[in-house]
């Protein structure tokens, strides 16, 4: 399932002292929420950015800085966001040379993001980057019995395996909705012609599906 504006997801906040021992951990617990959120996909550059902006504290701020990870939803947008008391030690992108041992972390960020930037407060700043999870393919959702049923409906509808496609790409995700059209209207048909009330179906079917998605976000 594709995030959408009306998903309520609870925050993963957590307070921790910036030192590079706490980075294993805290990518952890990140792909752990992500793919209970179904957000799957964007594990590899949502982790790369919490060890960037961490280490951006450390290095720039200095070790053992009280420190705050938040990875939230916003809108439909996945925020990350990690918070130091140093309102003047301000990231920037630095064209680094090929050789050079550092200065890429901003870079690095702004290269897998949507969008990122920097919110100054009374007493530290916010450094946050944001990626579009509505593009994200609903094709790689936590694993459970219903999708893992729809994307073998999916599979045979559609003639070919869905997992097999290229990077689960945006074109892999517009053809299984494709088929998960056909398959609705195919039993759309099938209620029809056993003289069943669609449309109290589909009310039915909505009421469902509404109460399990409320269990999607921990």
């Amino acid at each position: 399932m594709t995030p959408n504006a009306n998903m309520v997801c609870a925050p993963y906040v957590v307070r921790f002292t910036a030192l590079e021992a706490e980075v294993a951990a805290l990518r952890r617990d990140v792909r752990v929420r992500l793919e209970s959120w179904g957000l799957r996909s964007l594990v590899d550059e949502v982790q790369l950015c919490v060890s960037e902006l961490v280490a951006n504290v450390i290095t720039h701020v200095g070790a053992g800085t009280p420190t705050t990870l938040s990875v939230l939803m916003n809108g439909t947008y996945l925020r990350v966001e990690v918070r130091d008391p140093d309102s003047r030690a301000l990231p920037t992108l630095v064209a680094a040379d090929i050789e050079a041992e550092g200065g890429r972390g901003m870079a690095l960020v702004a290269a897998v993001t949507d969008r990122w930037g920097v919110s100054l407060l009374g007493d530290g700043k916010v450094t946050w980057c944001e990626f579009d999870a509505a593009s994200v393919p609903w094709l790689q959702g936590p694993s459970d019995p219903r999708t893992t049923r729809a994307e073998a409906m999916i599979d045979l509808y559609s003639g070919a395996s869905l997992s097999n496609r290229s990077n689960h790409g945006r074109l892999a995700a517009a053809e299984a909705e494709e088929a998960a059209v056909f398959i609705i209207t195919d039993l759309l048909h099938w209620l029809q012609a056993h003289g069943r009330d669609a449309d109290d179906v589909l009310d039915r079917a909505q009421t469902r599906f509404e109460t399990q998605a409320s269990a999607i976000c921990p």
